[in-house]
């Protein structure tokens, strides 16, 4: 049981929480929610004991085994594994301590060893590992990479496996979903629903708190209220709340003016004098209900496209890949004005291949992309938000893609994107990621695009932006293909679902609650054929003659993945000589150019190596099938 008592929390001048009476119960699955900036990390930061409360108590167990998500993942040699077999501190030191006593000889120390390992179920600790891993994502070729060798994203899931192979009472998550595709979130979705302890999660993606949480805190104004429920059972209970709040403050203020007219009328009466002061008592014992405040909602829009033809875009036998490596063939796929396609499948299949091939990114191996003359393509990509140059400011940004009008107009424009007054001209090096995507998604809908190709819009943006994301996709006049993890925003906006998996792109006959199905039947599909790949009474010799047949046949993509390794290896390298660079404040003081240079060609590494890391995950999938 965890309580907090009278507690008050604060961050540098800023009270963010204050008198929170509020006692979470053991077992419960709990979703904190609220607005960003309102003090749901700080009350993560609390909770941890990195943070200490300004008023009040927070009272925990003393023994209570808490496990939480790093924000930093060192570049370590180990292998990804390792690292997260690590998140189990305990089982970890045993199976070290265990090594170095066989390496040294001391058989006493391994039979100490042994039975440690046994008491805490440490022998299959390396398989939990390599699920939890599978889980989010890594095909079985990634689990002895280095973590090193893994992205910033990456490096995001490998954190996420490691705390959750900690064992732990009380588990704490901040926006998990972040960097996850659909079928990694669905994946966790079911684990932790199995979660046998206290679950506190933060997440700006509704449906994943739907399917995971029993009840929510919400923070507001400083004050914390728990409600019982998952999340849309919440928005239920504080719509009905917020307007019983109004009723009651509609009925007192007519109270308020109904007395206070008496008192006005007959204060200077004696005969009424007594009435008129005993309605002043009364008037100064009304509760003071307070006024329901709107919070103000975000919104925006796509303009209208200026031309929307009819056949818009074509894919015909198209081969796609990458050099010599194959991901999808023989791709039919065709776009017509009012289509809104949500593109399904696994991770590593080939959806952000299939849609730079729509983009015009990736030309064909084979094939043919026909588009129309008046097509206007609004692309988002996974890396588009890093490729905003730093030390520019919103305004840079536009005024780069519109030279010729007038600055007004574009201050007008910004405007409409939450970008008003200074904040328009401020560089976005200090911006949050959300406000990052906001301006990129602003930048996208200045060209007036008939066709709009989304790839994970969503990962850095709060419920209120993906609400409004929602709203202006729905309200979009022109074509749209979607890739995002987000089922909210995929039900919303979608009329229609497309799989990409098994190198083929094909229409898929269901809503989302089917394809999870559909993953859950192929998991086991696989599982099946994996066991059963060599006849049950084929003999060692037949055994080994097919597993060096099926080593053969890999040979050409192991060693394309090693050089890929390599390819990347060197470009991280020169990312972080820039980024040593960008670190210097002298490079901010000298020639603007210069500047310019480091930051372009940080956005031209990071998309190489974007491709490169897309290539290498087709690979390990081909090797995997």
């Amino acid at each position: 049981m965890i309580s907090f008592r009278q507690f008050a929390l604060r961050r540098g001048s800023r009270t963010l929480l204050s008198n929170v009476d509020v006692t979470l119960q053991s077992g419960w699955s709990l979703g904190v929610v609220g607005r960003n900036g309102c003090g749901k990390s700080s009350l993560f930061a609390a909770l941890k004991g990195e943070l200490e409360p300004e008023l009040g108590d927070l009272d925990m167990p003393s023994r209570i085994r808490l496990a939480a998500v790093d924000q930093e993942t060192p570049a370590l040699p180990d292998p990804a594994i390792e690292y997260v077999l690590g998140g189990d501190v305990e089982v970890a030191t045993v199976l070290r301590a265990e090594a170095a006593a066989e390496a040294a000889g001391d058989h006493e120390a391994v039979a100490a060893a042994h039975i440690r390992i046994e008491e805490l179920n440490g022998y299959d600790a390396r398989a939990r590992a390599g699920r939890l891993l599978h889980g989010l994502g890594f095909p079985a070729e990634t689990h002895e990479r280095p973590v090193a060798s893994f992205s910033g994203g990456w490096r995001v899931r490998l954190n996420l496996a490691r705390a959750l192979m900690a064992p732990s009472d009380l588990l704490l998550l901040d926006e998990p979903t972040n960097h996850l595709d659909l079928d990694a979130v669905l994946w966790l979705e079911e684990w932790l629903r199995r979660y046998p302890g206290t679950l506190l999660v933060i997440s700006h993606d509704r449906e994943f708190m739907d399917g995971v949480i029993s009840h929510t805190l919400h923070l507001h104004d400083g004050t914390a209220k728990l409600y019982t429920g998952d999340y849309t059972a919440f928005e239920r209970q504080r719509a009905e709340h917020l307007r019983q709040q109004q009723v009651a403050h509609e009925r007192e203020q007519a109270e308020r003016a109904h007395l206070q007219s008496f008192i006005d009328r007959f204060k200077a009466k004696a005969s009424k004098a007594k009435q008129a002061q005993s309605r002043v008592k009364r008037l100064e014992k009304l509760a003071g209900t307070e006024a329901v405040r709107a919070e103000r909602g975000f919104s925006f829009s796509f303009a209208k496209p200026e031309k929307l033809p009819t056949s818009m875009l074509r894919l015909d036998h198209v081969d796609a890949g990458y050099g010599d490596h194959l991901v999808l063939r023989d791709v039919g796929f065709g776009l017509e004005a009012g289509d809104r396609i949500g593109l399904l499948g696994p991770n590593g299949a080939g959806k952000s291949t299939l849609v730079k091939s729509l983009v015009g990114d990736l030309d064909p191996l084979s094939g043919e992309r026909a588009i129309h003359r008046d097509l206007r393509i609004g692309y988002f990509a996974q890396h588009t938000v890093e490729s905003l140059r730093e030390g520019a400011s919103p305004f840079d940004h536009l005024q780069e893609k519109a030279p010729g009008v007038g600055a007004q107009a574009l201050r007008d424009f910004l405007g409409t994107w939450n970008f008003p007054a200074d904040r328009a001209f401020e560089p976005v090096d200090d911006f949050s990621g959300g406000e990052r995507a906001r301006l990129a998604l602003a930048l996208i809908a200045w060209d007036k695009p008939n066709l709009l190709l989304l790839d994970e819009p969503t990962n850095h943006l709060d419920l209120d932006m993906r609400e409004a994301l929602a709203d202006a996709l729905a309200e979009f006049d022109g074509a749209l293909v979607l890739v995002s993890h987000d089922r909210h925003l995929l039900g919303m906006v979608c009329d229609e679902f497309w799989r990409v998996a098994d190198g083929t792109v094909e229409p898929f006959d269901g809503d989302l609650d089917d394809y999870a199905k559909w993953l859950r039947s192929r998991a086991t599909t696989r599982t099946t054929a994996a066991t059963s790949s060599t006849p049950p009474g084929a003999s060692y010799r037949d055994r080994r003659k097919a597993s060096a047949g099926q080593r053969e046949k890999e040979k050409p993509l192991r060693a394309r993945i090693k050089k890929i390794e390599a390819l990347v290896e060197t470009l991280d390298k020169e990312l972080n000589t820039i980024q040593t660079k960008l670190a210097d404040p002298a490079v901010y003081e000298g020639p603007t150019g210069e500047l310019m240079k480091l930051g372009q060609r940080q956005g031209d590494l990071r998309r190489e190596k974007e491709e490169l890391e897309a290539e290498w995950m087709g690979l390990l999938e081909q090797i995997e099938a």
